[in-house]
């Protein structure tokens, strides 16, 4: 158990934000209360600062099932018996009891889904390893009991809702959905209208009440106290409502993620706070602030830029991006990613990829199986805002069609986003070489349901011992290019990153220092061989003498060394 710190310094801070949020600093007091109340049942990390160990799993609670053993344990069997030196954290998407949304329409934020098990199988996971949990703040469900209080009058969640006039002009509101912004709700006193940024079963939360602040404060250090290291703060860009404004990443919402990070500093320095924004890129970075807001951010430009380089076997919007990044700010990294729960979001490209190539991108997904999902404008049109697939069944071919490396092309996508600057988290389906779920898309309704798929525990163990299938190549080679990652320091997030233009079909860059070591990692996006020795501007490092891909683990020389089809390339200079 921690000893107790004081909180003078933090209420000051506190104080702050709250002026800066409500126009005074009335709910001070409260709020403390929560968190001393919290910081006495806090026991400590045993990790103090990220490195390049740090890899997180991605999956649902439920994403491996074996009856009549609960979910969340089956889980753990298969961690600890496959995963163990692979990751080191694991983000179990909500596992709260919900009504929809998979998850993401929270009935009840303290318990644990008893369909997935219980907070002692919670518990047993982040024995093990990091646990990240997700805090969906913007909304709860129809069916919680905040909501009941609500449509009753009475109870502690009636002032917990935005009510709002369905005659009023709505038409600059940014939305990523095209339901309904503003649904009825029947009441004991009557029909109001409540905001659903969402859908009619998401509800969204009114934050102008300090009292549902101080309410998703508690929860966020309860998640803590139980074992999360990592939290993710879903949809959190939407959480402050002022009509006439756009209603996203409004300044209210920043001061909010700020307290969060300011009571993170105060309590423990290894806690890590995640902010999910599909948003295009320079908005999503806001969210780092000065350094004074969330530590890391999630790289939604990622997924779409590997896609489309490797759908058009161009790297040249991906090499252009990333030589345009600034540094990030002290303590701050992406959470690099190519695949989630959710589909692959479009916003983030806008302005970096044409938009007739994001239609040819979608025209492949289409002819791959997938969806797109698209978003409502204010001037009643609609864009595409995901596109909904498998990642590994994107990759089975080009613009051109399917072709034969669908493995090695799949693996070059990974491989590139383990060599960024970043901590990586690896969705379990993207691992698995899960295909497209299409019945359970006709089963739910849902395009996003194509890419959660529910393996049974015993049929995914077959096929991962196979050497025949698609899941066991995938899983054997890609778990191996994770754990050499891990050894290396100079792929610790905060090892300096040199983004090389070297070729249009070559995504190059340089990781780490002369004190970490230096790694040239070369990417090929292309199904035809590139020699390496042709490529000008290579540093001098890895130019004098002989070399080794730590990938391949063969001795090579970059004057003879050529990168076979979507061939990658980790470089040391022996």
């Amino acid at each position: 158990m921690l000893e107790p710190r004081p909180t003078g310094e933090l209420s000051q801070t506190l104080a702050q934000r709250l002026t800066r949020i409500y126009g005074d600093q009335a709910s001070l007091p409260k709020l403390l209360n929560v968190i001393e109340a919290r910081a006495k049942q806090y026991k400590g990390l045993d990790a103090s600062s990220w490195d390049q160990s740090d890899i997180i799993l991605i999956t649902y609670g439920n994403s491996l099932v074996s009856e009549p053993k609960p979910p969340l344990q089956v889980l753990s069997q298969f961690l600890n018996k496959r995963l163990s030196e692979t990751f080191s954290a694991v983000h179990i998407l909500p596992f709260f009891p919900y009504s929809s949304d998979d998850g993401f329409s929270v009935i009840d934020y303290r318990a644990v889904n008893y369909k997935l098990g219980d907070w002692k199988d919670v518990g047993d996971i982040a024995g093990n390893f990091d646990l990240m949990a997700d805090l969906v703040c913007n909304h709860t469900s129809r069916q919680s009991l905040w909501f009941i209080d609500f449509i009753n009058g009475e109870g502690e969640g009636k002032d917990f809702f935005v009510e709002s006039d369905p005659a009023a002009d709505y038409s600059a509101v940014v939305r990523p959905r095209t339901s309904p912004l503003i649904v009825d709700v029947y009441t004991r006193e009557g029909v109001k209208h409540v905001w659903a940024t969402f859908s009619d079963d998401q509800i969204d939360l009114n934050f102008a009440n300090p009292d549902v602040l101080i309410e998703m404060i508690d929860i966020l250090l309860e998640y803590i106290v139980r074992g999360a290291r990592y939290i993710r703060l879903d949809a959190v860009a939407f959480l402050w409502k002022e009509l006439g404004t756009n209603c996203i990443h409004l300044g209210e919402t920043h001061e909010v993620v700020k307290m969060m990070r300011d009571i993170f500093t105060w309590l423990d320095p290894g806690l890590v706070l995640i902010t999910e924004t599909n948003v295009p890129h320079e908005e999503n970075i806001s969210y780092f602030g000065l350094g004074d807001e969330a530590q890391m951010v999630y790289n939604f430009a990622l997924p779409p830029l590997i896609l489309h380089g490797l759908n058009r076997g161009n790297a040249s919007y991906l090499t252009r991006w990333a030589r345009s990044l600034p540094p990030f700010p002290k303590g701050c990294t992406f959470l690099n990613f190519t695949a989630s729960h959710d589909g692959i979001g479009v916003r983030a490209v806008e302005g970096i990829i044409p938009k007739h190539e994001i239609n040819d991108l979608i025209e492949s997904v289409h002819q791959f199986g997938g969806f797109v999902s698209m978003k409502a404008n204010g001037d009643g049109t609609k864009s595409p805002y995901e596109l909904n697939i498998s990642l590994f069944e994107a990759l089975q071919g080009t613009r051109n069609g399917p072709d034969t490396f669908q493995i090695p092309r799949f693996l070059c996508s990974q491989t590139i986003m383990l060599s960024l600057q970043g901590i990586p988290a690896t969705y379990i389906h993207t691992l698995t070489a899960t295909p497209n779920d299409l019945e359970q898309v006709e089963l739910t309704g849902r395009t996003r349901s194509i890419n959660r798929h529910t393996w049974q525990y015993e049929e995914l163990e077959s096929l991962l011992d196979d050497p025949a299938t698609n899941q066991n190549r995938v899983f054997e080679l890609l778990t191996k290019v994770i754990q050499k990652r891990r050894k290396q320091p100079a792929f610790h997030p905060e090892a300096p990153q040199q983004v090389l233009a070297l070729s249009d079909t070559l995504f190059a860059i340089v990781r780490g220092d002369e004190e970490t070591g230096m790694i040239l990692c070369l990417h090929n996006l292309t199904a035809y061989p590139h020699e390496v020795h042709t490529i000008e501007k290579v540093p001098e490092y890895f130019t004098g003498g002989p070399c080794l891909d730590l990938l391949s683990e063969q001795e090579i020389s970059l004057d003879t060394f050529e990168l076979t089809p979507y061939q990658c390339a980790w470089i040391i200079a022996k």
